[in-house]
């Protein structure tokens, strides 16, 4: 062989290994060290699975295209907070706390759990679930772990005041207790207008614990359209179409409380910045306008049971729908990888004016 040729091989061969060196060991940081993440089954990844409880997801077909099949996601696929967590630059996804360990807890922990809410009394018909309060003392005990990681307070305090803190409740509140007559008296007490008051009320004081344990940068997701949740769509619409406005109208009584919520605690705490999320009005925008984000329905789960497929969540092992592209919905009550991608990227990334108040997630992680 010419000693030029083997001079070439060799050359390649150099150029070869330092790329894969590359490819393998130098990775871009994430926008932020950690995400913390509190929710119900919109987000929960795992952490009702050992729960005495109905509300479960950890059996196909729920994580039918996930890279690891079902792992407890109320999805086909991906929900919001793993499509935020890859555009936050995140290596994988935040672990639920129920298997969060040692030097792990300091890239973030997601505390949801399916079924639970702002008010401790909801979603007990279903089981064990852990309540906002629940999740809140979770995070605390995390957080004494990440102290003593880092030995000290001080600099624990300063490491978690960088971090993103996603929260969205309020779901359950409405669909497994206020409109849930038959089981809560919650709706023959109050008012929405009374019911949404009280939410904050509770609502706000968890925040405040969170912020007294180091929370400093929270997104707080407004509660979505549940009265066109192929459920609601089932049981109250007439024509299996048309969105049941008293539950929207509740639902939108509490979205302006949260935004509102927003100034007041941005004044309140000088140090800390909130943000809102309109999920229910992105929801709007797709349900007004399905062909231009690529869906065909928007008022049937893409498995289920019943009228819309929306009497309750899938079976186990029950055949989806193939074209799960097309569905906005995943089962009687949450979406599809499709739309929890188009809620994820638009909080990321605001869209429209509208999407976040008064930044969007992807400027949160730069302040």
């Amino acid at each position: 062989m010419e000693t030029g040729m083997l001079t070439k091989m060799v050359y390649m061969m150099v150029v070869m290994v330092v790329l894969s060196m590359w490819n393998i060991g130098i990775r871009a940081e994430p926008q932020v060290p950690c995400y913390f993440i509190f929710g119900d089954s919109l987000v929960d990844n795992g952490n009702n699975n050992q729960l005495s409880s109905l509300a479960k997801a950890n059996y196909l077909p729920y994580g039918i295209d996930f890279q690891g099949g079902p792992t407890g996601r109320f999805s086909n696929g991906k929900t919001t907070v793993d499509v935020i967590a890859e555009l936050l630059g995140f290596d994988g996804y935040i672990p639920p706390y129920t298997s969060a360990r040692g030097q792990g807890i300091l890239r973030g922990v997601n505390y949801a759990s399916a079924a639970a809410g702002i008010r401790e009394e909801t979603g007990q018909q279903l089981g064990a679930r852990i309540s906002f309060s629940g999740q809140v003392q979770n995070y605390k005990n995390t957080v004494s772990q990440v102290v003593n990681i880092f030995g000290n307070e001080g600099q624990a305090a300063n490491y978690l005041s960088k971090c993103i803190y996603s929260i969205g409740l309020g779901s359950n509140d409405y669909l497994n207790n206020y409109f849930m007559p038959g089981f809560y008296s919650s709706s023959r007490q109050f008012t929405p207008a009374q019911f949404a008051d009280v939410l904050i009320q509770q609502y706000t004081q968890q925040l405040r614990n969170l912020y007294n344990y180091g929370a400093r940068k929270m997104v707080l997701f407004g509660v979505g359209q549940i009265g066109c949740s192929p459920n609601a769509l089932a049981q109250n619409s007439p024509d299996g179409r048309t969105c049941v406005q008293r539950i929207n109208s509740a639902n939108q009584i509490f979205n302006g409380r949260l935004k509102s919520l927003v100034d007041q605690l941005n004044n309140q705490l000088t140090d800390a910045r909130f943000i809102y999320i309109d999920s229910y009005g992105i929801f709007q925008d797709v349900i007004n306008r399905p062909s231009s984000f690529g869906f065909r329905v928007t008022n049937a789960g893409c498995c289920g049971v019943g009228r819309n497929n929306g009497q309750i969540t899938c079976l186990p092992l029950q055949p989806p729908c193939p074209n799960r592209r097309e569905y906005l919905f995943w089962d009687a009550f949450h979406p599809t990888e499709a739309g929890n991608t188009i809620v994820g990227r638009r909080a990321y990334s605001a869209q429209s004016a509208s999407d976040a108040y008064p930044i969007d997630i992807r400027r949160l992680a730069q302040i």
